[in-house]
Protein backbone atom coordinates (compact mmCIF):
# COMPACT_ATOMS: atom_id res chain seq x y z
CA UNK A 1 0.00 0.00 0.00
CA UNK A 2 1.28 3.36 -1.00
CA UNK A 3 1.78 6.00 1.13
CA UNK A 4 0.51 9.45 -0.37
CA UNK A 5 1.11 12.55 2.20
CA UNK A 6 -0.19 16.01 0.68
CA UNK A 7 1.76 19.36 1.67
CA UNK A 8 0.03 21.13 4.28
CA UNK A 9 -2.15 22.89 2.37
CA UNK A 10 -4.69 23.88 5.49
CA UNK A 11 -1.61 26.36 6.62
CA UNK A 12 -2.80 29.40 8.34
CA UNK A 13 -1.92 32.17 6.06
CA UNK A 14 -2.54 35.42 6.49
CA UNK A 15 -1.90 38.47 4.43
CA UNK A 16 -0.88 41.75 6.15
CA UNK A 17 -0.44 45.28 4.91
CA UNK A 18 2.54 45.70 7.73
CA UNK A 19 5.46 44.01 7.96
CA UNK A 20 4.53 44.26 12.13
CA UNK A 21 2.06 42.66 13.03
CA UNK A 22 0.58 41.08 16.26
CA UNK A 23 -1.12 37.50 17.23
CA UNK A 24 -3.31 36.13 19.96
CA UNK A 25 -3.59 32.77 18.41
CA UNK A 26 -7.07 31.06 17.99
CA UNK A 27 -9.50 29.16 20.30
CA UNK A 28 -10.14 31.68 22.76
CA UNK A 29 -8.63 30.74 26.71
CA UNK A 30 -6.84 28.01 24.42
CA UNK A 31 -5.34 30.21 22.37
CA UNK A 32 -1.20 31.97 23.47
CA UNK A 33 -0.26 35.17 24.70
CA UNK A 34 -0.46 38.20 22.43
CA UNK A 35 2.53 38.16 20.37
CA UNK A 36 4.58 40.80 18.42
CA UNK A 37 6.17 39.48 15.17
CA UNK A 38 8.43 41.81 12.84
CA UNK A 39 9.21 39.89 9.36
CA UNK A 40 12.21 42.75 9.10
CA UNK A 41 13.55 42.53 5.49
CA UNK A 42 11.18 39.18 4.66
CA UNK A 43 8.39 38.83 3.32
CA UNK A 44 6.37 36.70 5.84
CA UNK A 45 6.79 35.64 9.66
CA UNK A 46 5.65 32.52 11.47
CA UNK A 47 3.89 32.70 15.22
CA UNK A 48 6.19 30.85 17.43
CA UNK A 49 3.19 29.69 19.05
CA UNK A 50 0.85 28.51 16.63
CA UNK A 51 2.48 27.96 13.42
CA UNK A 52 0.10 30.68 11.84
CA UNK A 53 2.06 32.36 9.13
CA UNK A 54 1.63 35.93 8.09
CA UNK A 55 2.13 37.23 4.41
CA UNK A 56 3.16 40.50 3.35
CA UNK A 57 0.44 41.73 0.77
CA UNK A 58 2.61 42.33 -2.18
CA UNK A 59 0.57 45.55 -3.00
CA UNK A 60 1.02 47.05 0.51
CA UNK A 61 2.85 50.16 0.48
CA UNK A 62 6.43 50.74 1.19
CA UNK A 63 6.80 50.95 5.24
CA UNK A 64 3.68 49.39 5.40
CA UNK A 65 2.82 50.70 8.85
CA UNK A 66 -1.19 52.04 8.82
Amino acid sequence: MENHQTPAMDEDVVIVASTRVMCEGSGGALGHPRTYLDMGSDSSVTCKYCDRVFKLDPKAAPGGHH
